[in-house]
């Protein structure tokens, strides 16, 4: 059983650390992106160091008080925003914000869990070295929470998730205890990987203070394109025709459909758009080729291949670093159009690639029995991630379609449960869908995961309610 924060445990914390660290939270560690969640007033702390960190968790375990992990506050999930019930300590670590070192020739970058994304991807670039994990929200998320949801992003197809870009961590038990995990090292077969145990625990088995991170060479070419596909299936056609050509170099392939792009001609005009009339399906391509090769010329062969096999009907190649960051923006305000017009149900799913066609037409049509509803499909088909939204009928509210919520979600994971998919691709468990993980969780995971939460978070002090409801 968990206590609330009381006067006692606030006069202990004061006393133990600098007293600018302790404050009453500000409205913006309360809500989250998407208004779902909203905390009651609480203390917030803002350590500056491992042990301060490590001092907190401790005084946290002895008196029973929840912790709620604060990193960015761009989670979609509810990670970041505690349940009803006894009032949580929300422990940020903006001020652990520093890049601790840098290796160029071992490409590891050790930084603090506090550093914005933007500022990792930097600093690589400041050592000729690329840090791939590339997101929406990389001016604001934290590389702590990144790695603590296993983010992904639009480079998952070349580099991976963000599990896949972590060499070492160094991370507070929930015992307060503090664990010198920040390797540099490729290979370290000397017992159970604690590391990936924490990446993607969403703050339930500890609270990331440091990571060692990989980078990459820069590319030294890099190439855009969106082409006009016929159909997802010729879109996935398309990428095994690009994987054959280009191998590794293929950085990103996304899939888009017309209605994303008219509602960003909708609810953001300015926003430049490829073409002047919105094809039904387009894929966003990007390559990273290496010194002496032509990326225009290898996406003028793509595109070629494309038109002979039937598969592309038209297409626009970047003649510049303005075109392309343009192209980008178009996709990367996609998401914003979308909280502008206000969905119905969204769903971060993922399929095997080759079941992605199938999904679409099926959820497609399960949602139009449903009622009169809008789908914006997209998203990363190189990873077969989609992001499929749904919205109100044109001249209608999210609101006159608050009944019918819970259909639209039970049939659209339903689906995805039976292609052998994930009801969460990239955003995490959270808060959120705690239920979706006990419904389509295999119950022999489940078991082990609760195993394993019970041993090292026995009081259940880290972020209750997140992942294990």
């Amino acid at each position: 059983m968990l206590n609330s924060i009381t006067p006692d445990f606030e006069a202990t914390l004061c006393s133990k650390l600098p007293a600018h660290l302790i404050k009453d939270a500000e409205p913006r560690y309360l809500e989250e992106p998407r208004g779902l969640f909203e905390a009651e007033p609480t203390l917030l702390a803002l350590p500056e160091t491992t042990e301060q960190v490590a001092t907190i968790v401790k005084l946290a375990s002895q008196a029973r008080v929840g912790i709620i992990p604060y990193g960015g506050g761009t989670g979609l999930v509810g990670g970041q925003i505690a349940q009803a019930g006894p009032t949580a300590l929300i422990v940020s670590l903006e001020r652990m914000n520093a890049i601790r070192s840098v290796h160029a020739d071992e490409n590891v970058l050790i930084a603090e869990a506090g550093t914005i994304l933007a500022d990792v991807q930097s600093a690589a670039e400041n050592v000729d070295r690329l840090f791939p994990l590339c997101l929406a929200a990389e001016g604001t998320a934290q590389i702590g929470g990144n790695l603590a949801t296993n983010a992904g992003g639009v480079n998952v197809l070349r580099y991976g998730n963000a599990r896949d870009l972590c060499l070492g961590l160094e991370a507070v038990l929930p015992d307060g205890s503090i664990w010198n995990g920040l390797s540099r090292l490729r290979k370290d077969n000397t017992g159970y990987d604690l590391r990936n145990l924490l990446i993607g625990a969403e703050g339930s088995l500890g609270i990331i203070t440091a990571a060692s991170l990989k980078l990459s060479p820069r590319p030294a070419g890099e190439g855009t394109a969106f082409m006009v596909v016929n159909s997802p299936e010729d879109a996935i056609a398309l990428l095994s025709a690009a994987r054959s050509q280009l191998g590794e170099a293929v950085s990103a392939f996304e899939i888009i459909h017309r209605q994303g792009l008219d509602f960003v001609a909708e609810c953001l005009p300015d926003i430049r758009r490829p073409f002047t009339q919105n094809p039904e399906w387009s894929v966003l391509i990007d390559i990273g080729l290496s010194r002496g090769l032509d990326p225009q010329a290898a996406l003028e062969t793509l595109f070629e291949t494309g038109l002979e096999l039937g598969l592309v009907s038209d297409g626009l190649i970047a003649q510049s670093v303005a075109q392309r960051t343009d192209f980008w923006s178009v996709r990367e305000h996609i998401p914003e159009a979308n909280r502008r017009i206000g969905s119905v149900s969204s769903h971060d799913i993922s399929v095997p690639i080759s079941a992605v066609p199938e999904f679409i037409e099926r959820a497609n049509n399960a949602v139009a029995e449903i009622g009169p509803l809008r789908v914006n499909c997209f998203g990363h088909l190189g990873d077969g991630n989609l992001h499929y939204n749904i919205f109100p009928d044109a001249g209608k509210k999210p609101s006159d379609y608050s009944e019918l919520r819970s259909s639209v979600k039970s049939v659209v994971h339903k689906l995805v449960h039976e292609l052998d998919g994930s009801f969460s691709a990239e955003h995490g468990v959270g808060r959120l869908k705690t239920a979706d993980l006990e419904t389509y969780g295999d119950p022999a995971k489940l078991a082990a995961m609760r195993a394993i939460k019970s041993a090292l978070d026995p009081y259940g002090i880290m972020n209750p309610g997140v992942v294990l409801a």
